[in-house]
């Protein structure tokens, strides 16, 4: 399931390249929410999760979907217009800095911490590599670029409004994504009639790219990564997102014929090492540390809230700890 699902999330950016061959970028999204909402609620069905009953957590879910699927969704299909499939995926993989970033100025119990600020700015440069800002050929390709961090900026606003409106009340997490993806389906089935403006051009190849990217991107692959989750925790789980990349980069090469520049393998490892740093999953370089200590030691916290919900100890706790346990007991 795990290989399954860096395949399908992988290959997402090739299917909507593909799905543009026939399609507008509303479209696109049209097809991929109508198709993946009638796969999860087909899901929903088989394994008897009821829908939240809740009519206030409902209206939470609108902003959610628009947040999480129609405006990330239409971003991505319109960039794909002015970048290549992975150039899209290499920059979707800055959707956890962006999720920290939100975070930050969102959430009174987020802080910032010295490995946090060391990951933001990692990543930060890790894009500025993929886009090569030494190289500005034309501006279609950095107006697409900024369409794709756009999408990943709203995935970064849509996990953290979740977080805000929609935690504590035990649902199952299949029950709020099939209800947030219908609302988004919703939404664009209400946009029909200026959405199928001009009419799609229905080939094999873009109704099974639509198909897929629906039923597999949008259906099948939340309920893997709910069940690794189960299975391996969040953490281990979250790895999904380091090989995305690699398969996206990897198919629009192979499949595509799309050409891979130096910038965006050596981009994509440099975003990749700012989130597992920011995630505090491993320790900076020492110099990196000292070199944005001053800048967080100021915003500093107590207790900084890990990627897995613990709470991780900044060094000032630590040692308290220490002192306290070195002293005998009576």
């Amino acid at each position: 399931m795990f290989v399954a699902l860096a395949a399908t999330w992988g290959s997402s950016f090739l299917l909507i390249k593909i799905g543009l061959e026939g399609l507008t970028p509303e479209q696109v999204v049209w097809g991929r929410l109508v198709t993946g909402a009638a796969a999860l609620l087909a899901i929903s069905a088989a394994t008897r999760t009821p829908l939240p009953r809740d009519l206030g957590l409902w209206g939470h879910l609108v902003v959610v979907a628009l947040l999480l699927c129609v405006v990330p969704f239409s971003l991505f299909a319109w960039a794909e217009q002015h970048v290549s499939s992975g150039m899209a995926s290499v920059i979707n993989a800055t959707t956890p800095l962006m999720t920290m970033l939100v975070g930050l100025v969102a959430l009174s119990q987020e802080r910032l911490s010295r490995e946090r600020l060391t990951g933001l700015l990692l990543g930060f440069a890790g894009v500025m590599v993929v886009v090569g800002i030494w190289d500005r050929s034309t501006g279609g390709e950095l107006a697409g670029q900024v369409g794709c961090l756009g999408a990943t900026a709203s995935y970064g606003l849509g996990f953290v409004y979740l977080r805000r409106f929609g935690s504590g009340r035990q649902l199952p997490a299949l029950s709020v994504a099939t209800a947030q993806v219908l609302l988004g389906a919703l939404i664009m089935l209400l946009a029909t009639p200026i959405v199928m403006e001009p009419a799609p051009l229905l080939t094999p190849r873009v109704v099974g790219a639509i198909a897929l990217l629906g039923v597999t991107g949008t259906g099948l692959a939340y309920v893997w990564n709910t069940a690794i989750v189960r299975r391996w925790g969040a953490t281990n789980a979250a790895a999904v997102t380091y090989l995305t990349p690699l398969v996206g980069v990897l198919l629009g090469v192979v499949v595509l014929g799309e050409d891979a520049t130096w910038n965006q393998p050596v981009g994509a490892l440099v975003v990749v090492a700012g989130v597992v740093i920011s995630q505090g999953r491993v320790r900076p370089p020492r110099r990196l540390i000292e070199a944005t200590d001053q800048e967080s030691a100021a915003a500093a916290p107590t207790t900084v809230p890990s990627s897995s919900g613990l709470e991780a100890t900044t060094p000032r706790r630590r040692s308290r700890r220490l002192r306290s346990r070195r002293r005998p007991t009576r």
